[in-house]
């Protein structure tokens, strides 16, 4: 993760902290920490995760998914994709919020390390800022992929899963991603509009 790691004083005086900040082409380099480049480098991506082929055999060998911010709120995209996940898929699905007792029927856990089994996939639903801390979490839980959800960005964090040993997927849907590739999506990509995926016997 990209942190402060020297000082240096600049022609006026002043002191700037230095911090390493990792390129587009994998190397990093230390830039005052201040600086526009500096600036400009955190607001690029840089980190790319599994490729779709990659996320399909992700997908594929789970057999079991625990999803840590699940709300009982149906109005909260959590609640979505855990009803996709329960009618359209094969998973063991457990969801994780200390604040909750039930959701979708099910009974919901404080944390991840109360789970009866060690999850194949840990789906999140959770603050950017938050998502080193889950990455701590789900390390200690012996869980092996954490996937965080679409709209969630924290790159450092990503940096981090993987020097963990995780295998990280970040800013994706997994109902989306799961539907795609079981046949819950046209084939433009657009969302059929239907919670399942499962196909109609005529």
């Amino acid at each position: 993760m990209s942190t402060a790691t020297d000082t240096t004083t600049t022609t006026a005086g002043s002191v700037d902290s230095l911090e390493t900040v990792r390129l587009v082409n994998g190397l990093s380099c230390e830039l005052p920490a201040n600086s526009p480049l500096a600036k400009l480098l955190h607001s690029q991506r840089t980190w790319v995760g599994p490729d779709a082929k990659q996320r399909l055999r992700i997908l594929n060998a789970a057999k079991s998914v625990a999803i840590v911010g699940a709300s009982p709120n149906p109005a909260r995209s959590s609640y979505f994709v855990g009803t996709y996940l329960q009618q359209s898929s094969d998973y063991r699905l457990y969801f994780v919020n200390p604040n909750a007792t039930e959701i979708l029927g099910q009974p919901a856990y404080a944390s991840l390390q109360d789970l009866p089994e060690v999850p194949d996939i840990v789906v999140v639903f959770r603050r950017g800022s938050d998502i080193p801390g889950v990455v701590d979490e789900v390390v200690a839980s012996g869980a092996k992929t954490i996937w965080v959800q679409l709209g969630i960005w924290n790159q450092d964090a990503a940096y981090y899963g993987e020097e963990q040993g995780l295998t990280v997927v970040m800013d994706r849907c997994i109902k989306v991603e799961h539907a795609r590739f079981h046949g819950g999506l046209h084939l433009l990509g657009f969302d059929t509009g239907q919670i399942t995926a499962r196909k109609t016997i005529r």
